[in-house]
């Protein structure tokens, strides 16, 4: 699943005009690069929720076969934020743990090295998500979560590392979320992680939350140069 249903304030006034998944850095809109990443990892089926300008996401992408892949999407009247989101689109995503990705960061991380954490979903009843840490940013020195030396994440536990807005997760961890209401993710993940259920990795390469036009260019300039 892709989210791409914020609105993107920080992004003002680009956002006015076009969803921010569709604002651009190296020639391709930012969900395409997603796109193309989840096709090479032998992806075949994405949703993708959406609430602002959300008609012109489903118009530039159409069903999803120009990267090789089937789109569903799941519209929302007004964003529902991450767990919400998630869960209004829980009967497309089957039963087994599924990757979900921000649409508005950008990462060098290939999908496909996260086949093993979903094998291990699978696999054990007690894990509810893994998730991709990534070093702090700048703009978020202190970071959200800390890697423990046995791959499980922990919210109350230092040094601490950000969400890269990567992970996989299994239905379970939304069981509690109304469809169709407003919820956050990180209630959900600090409750489980309290419970050891929630295991992690760091990711070391690249990786950029293009949140802002000052980012979103030097994204662009990074990719052009390459």
């Amino acid at each position: 699943m892709i989210l791409a249903a914020g609105r993107g304030e920080r992004m003002r006034p680009l956002t006015d005009t076009v969803p921010k998944p569709l604002l651009e850095a190296g020639g391709k809109p930012l969900i395409a690069w997603h796109l193309e990443n989840l096709a090479r990892a032998g992806v075949a089926e994405v949703v993708i929720n959406h609430a602002h300008l959300g008609h012109m996401i489903e118009a530039a992408l159409g069903d999803g076969a120009a990267f090789g892949l089937r789109i569903r999407y799941s519209p929302e009247r007004e964003a529902l934020e991450t767990a919400g989101g998630i869960a209004q689109a829980l009967r497309w995503l089957g039963d087994g743990p599924f990757l979900v990705v921000n649409a508005d960061v950008f990462c060098d991380l290939e999908f496909s090295l996260l086949d093993e954490a979903r094998d291990a979903l699978s696999g054990d009843d007690r894990l509810l998500a893994h998730l991709v840490l990534v070093d702090n940013p700048p703009h978020h020195p202190h970071g959200d979560f800390a890697l423990l030396q046995d791959g499980r994440a922990a919210a109350d536990a230092e040094p601490r590392l950000t969400y890269s807005g990567i992970g996989v997760y299994r239905p379970a961890l939304f069981a509690g979320v109304v469809t169709g209401s407003r919820a956050r993710l990180a209630p959900l993940l600090i409750d489980a992680m309290r419970d050891g259920r929630i295991s992690a990795r760091h990711h070391g390469g690249f990786w950029l939350d293009v949140g802002t036009p000052a980012r979103l260019a030097e994204l662009d300039a990074r990719l052009r140069a390459r």
